[in-house]
């Protein structure tokens, strides 16, 4: 993997950002983008694609991640922004400001996936990066990880919703709570429509515990 991203170094690109994002299937909750730069000899063994990885061990990477590489960024696109402007472009958004955060600036920008941004630097986008890109592969732990504590937050506020375990993906148990409970203010109303009927997301939510 990171054989993959050193193919790219040159005379004029000298710095690369992996960028990845977690959070575009959930019924609940932001999205979140991560975008990391290395030095081109590190390396740390373990990083893989997050979703390969368990809770523990991607813990554990991030904080080896955060803590070796050159700079890291996050971008948090939240529900509201979401529902405007679709997840998908909302998962660019994100991608975008996360890259924007980064210090010092990549002069190459490899994304996770088949779609890139606007960025004053070149973007390639790579079809399962996340597998095949070191730097992408370290993104995606730092956004699955960065959401999953958002979604644990928000779960303390919302425990009929199980976020805690579920992170807000459409888990029978979740589905569940939201035909009981109705949609929560952090729902995805526009991804709701085949579980609740527009008379039901249109009622005000009532905030009740288990």
């Amino acid at each position: 993997m990171k054989n993959f991203d050193n193919s790219y170094l040159s005379a004029k690109i000298n710095l690369i950002a992996g960028v990845d994002e977690a959070g575009r299937g959930p019924l609940a909750g932001p999205v979140v983008a991560a975008a990391v730069i290395f030095d081109d000899k590190t390396s740390i063994p373990g990083v893989t694609d997050s979703k390969k990885l368990s809770n523990n061990t991607r813990v554990n990477l991030y904080e080896e991640i955060t803590n070796k590489c050159i700079s890291y960024g996050v971008g948090i696109v939240d529900i509201d922004v979401i529902e405007e402007i679709n997840i998908l472009q909302s998962s660019l958004k994100a991608m975008g400001i996360a890259v924007i955060k980064l210090d010092p600036k990549p002069d190459l920008v490899i994304i996770d996936g088949n779609k890139t941004f606007i960025y004053e630097k070149p973007t390639i986008a790579i079809v399962k990066g996340d597998s095949k890109s070191f730097a992408i592969a370290a993104a995606s732990i730092i956004a699955k990880v960065t959401r999953d504590r958002l979604m644990q937050q928000l779960s303390e506020q919302y425990p009929q919703y199980c976020w805690h375990k579920n992170k807000g993906y459409g888990t029978r148990e979740h589905i569940e709570a939201i035909k009981t409970y109705g949609a929560s203010p952090f729902h995805r109303k526009s991804f709701l429509g085949n579980i609740l009927t527009e008379q039901q997301l249109e009622l005000t939510f009532n905030k009740i515990t288990c």
